[in-house]
């Protein structure tokens, strides 16, 4: 297998983030990063959002709409990307708008936009390079599968939403799981 390009490009407080063992690593979470662009998904991932720690929310990985992988965090960080399972799990955030820019909206919850060839082949890639890297990576999982919160809507407070509908219906678990060597995990299970 030829090793994946893969552009280091670390986020200013990666440092500040826990450390762990690649054997703490046994689950691959699979995220959509709901924004138009691989720029604003940088944006965002540079943002603060916990005062104590001076960090912020990031996956682990980026692939972009034209399959280029970059990493913000380092495998041995923890990121926080999954509410319950950041400290197992590295997460794999895909460029796609999802339902951006009216996530909080029961009007424009549809996922119109698939995920582009490349990004499955890279994303393919990935996770092989991952399986090679840690041992005990036995899992993987949507965002969707993992936050299963709901939140009141925007527009109308009665009606709750699913917080996090990532990868989203959009996603081609059919081609990506059965090769990856690894099994996927639903809410109950480890």
């Amino acid at each position: 297998m030829p090793a994946l390009a893969i552009v280091d490009w670390p986020l200013p407080y990666e440092e500040r983030l826990a450390a762990r063992p690649s054997s703490a690593i046994d689950l691959v979470v699979i995220h959509c990063t709901e924004l138009p662009d691989m720029a604003m998904a940088r944006e965002f991932g540079e943002r603060i959002h916990y005062a104590g720690s001076q960090t912020g929310n990031s996956g682990h990985y980026y692939i972009d709409t034209d399959g280029r992988v970059t990493r913000f965090v380092a495998d041995v960080r923890v990121a926080n990307h999954t509410f319950g399972y950041n400290p197992r799990s590295i997460g794999i955030e895909i460029v796609n708008v999802g339902r951006y820019p009216h996530w909080g909206d029961s009007r424009h919850q549809a996922f119109t936009t698939p995920y582009t060839a490349e990004q499955i082949a890279s994303l393919r890639s990935l996770l092989a390079q991952l399986r090679h890297d840690h041992a005990n990576l036995r899992w993987i999982a949507g965002h969707e599968d993992l936050d299963r919160r709901l939140e009141p809507a925007r527009d109308d407070p009665s009606i709750l939403l699913r917080r996090r509908q990532d990868p989203g219906p959009l996603f081609p678990w059919d081609e990506v799981v059965p090769d990856s060597g690894l099994e996927r995990l639903r809410p109950g299970e480890s």
